[in-house]
């Protein structure tokens, strides 16, 4: 019988997870990279509180992929376009995917954001610190969603864009990257209020 250690399983038999380091220390508990051949677990964090932090970081950018829309519930779909992004990702780069993808996930979730506070009639917006997994949850959506408004009337495909969108958030590029915009954005707003 052959042991499988943990440094020899892969995403999708090409990537592994054992070389990659988080740099931010305040994600370095909710971003998840344990290894896995297919990022599917059927839900099995869905009834536990914070769980979604055990749940590998490729899994959360696939469920993010599958909003609202023409691809609400297909898993299969969303799981074979990151996989053809990641390909597309390591042909552009030489670059494991894994890793472009933990540093978009750094480089576009956003520090502080606004809050309104409501004192009687009135309300005001106070800046507050983001809880590290709703940062990780922000830069996924801002990531997802940056890709769906991408493709509309685009003649690149899905995972073109989504490919192109990692890198350049990975580069810290916000003329490239509407994820890294709308961080910015948000910031720039929660410094407003302070």
């Amino acid at each position: 019988m052959k042991v499988i250690r943990m440094t020899d399983i892969k995403l999708f038999g090409k990537w592994g997870f054992n070389r990659i380091e988080i740099k931010d220390p305040g994600l370095k508990n909710v971003i998840s990279l344990k290894p896995v051949y297919i990022p599917h677990t059927s839900g099995r964090h869905a009834s536990k509180r914070f769980a979604k932090a055990e749940t590998t970081i490729v899994e959360r950018l696939v469920n993010k992929l599958m909003r609202t829309g023409r691809g609400t519930g297909k898993k299969h779909r969303a799981i074979n376009i990151v996989k053809r992004a990641f390909e597309i990702i390591h042909l552009k780069t030489g670059k494991n995917p894994i890793e472009i993808l933990v540093r978009a996930v750094e480089n576009a979730a956003p520090r502080e954001e606004v809050t309104a506070i409501m004192y009687g009639g009135i309300i005001y917006h106070k800046a507050v610190d983001c809880a590290p997994l709703r940062r990780v949850d922000l830069a996924l959506r801002y990531i997802a969603e940056s890709v769906k408004i991408a493709s509309f009337n685009n003649v690149k495909n899905l995972e073109e864009i989504l490919a192109d969108i990692l890198i350049a958030t990975a580069n810290n590029d916000p003329s490239n990257s509407p994820a890294i915009k709308k961080k910015e954005e948000l910031e720039r707003r929660a410094y407003a209020s302070t």
